[in-house]
């Protein structure tokens, strides 16, 4: 069975990911008590929906100095080489390498590079739909995931104590991709 059978409106084809409409956002724990939220603007990238869900595709680029936690002096130190390194590792990429079902959701395996490194990462996605989009004859899809990384796993801030900085760091991305005629 092809998932044009089983998901309403669903349509094979490659999508743009939309960078105004589109969201990737982090939570993390500082000094064991609050939490500091924050997000990256710049994100780009390609889905590519096969006839058959589970044959799917996504890749998507993030440019690591769009991170932004309503605290420029945060920023600049995020930024630094302390933890992203942005000069040396300007960017964060996600390629999947498969997709399977758990329920009426969907995982994403892939493979994640931060920081220079690169480790495997499942994605907890929910297909929101398809529908009209803004462009006369263009189409949408929107997709919601949840991840959780940890940060020794990438080498980041790795002279930092988890009693400063949670070693976990979920990962919530809300995507619209845009498939034009």
């Amino acid at each position: 069975m092809t998932a044009t059978t089983e998901i309403p409106g669903y349509l094979a084809g490659t999508w743009t990911i939309d960078e105004t409409h589109s969201d990737v956002t982090f939570v993390v724990r500082h000094l064991g008590v609050s939490k500091v939220r924050g997000r990256f603007t710049g994100v780009e990238g390609t889905i590519v929906t096969a006839d058959n869900i589970l044959d799917s595709s996504v890749t998507a680029t993030i440019d690591a100095a769009s991170i932004d936690t309503n605290n420029e002096q945060r920023d600049t130190h995020v930024r630094s080489d302390e933890f992203l390194d942005v000069e040396k590792y300007p960017t964060l990429s996600f390629r999947s390498t498969g997709i399977r079902t758990d329920g009426p959701d969907y995982l994403i395996d892939g493979e994640l590079t931060l920081h220079g490194v690169t480790r495997p990462v499942t994605l907890e996605a929910e297909l929101g739909g398809f529908g009209d989009g803004l462009a006369e004859g263009s189409k949408v899809i929107g997709v919601s995931a949840t991840t959780e990384l940890s940060r020794a796993d990438f080498e980041v801030g790795a002279g930092l104590p988890t009693a400063v900085v949670a070693d976990k760091i979920k990962v919530e991305l809300n995507i619209e991709g845009v498939m034009l005629p």
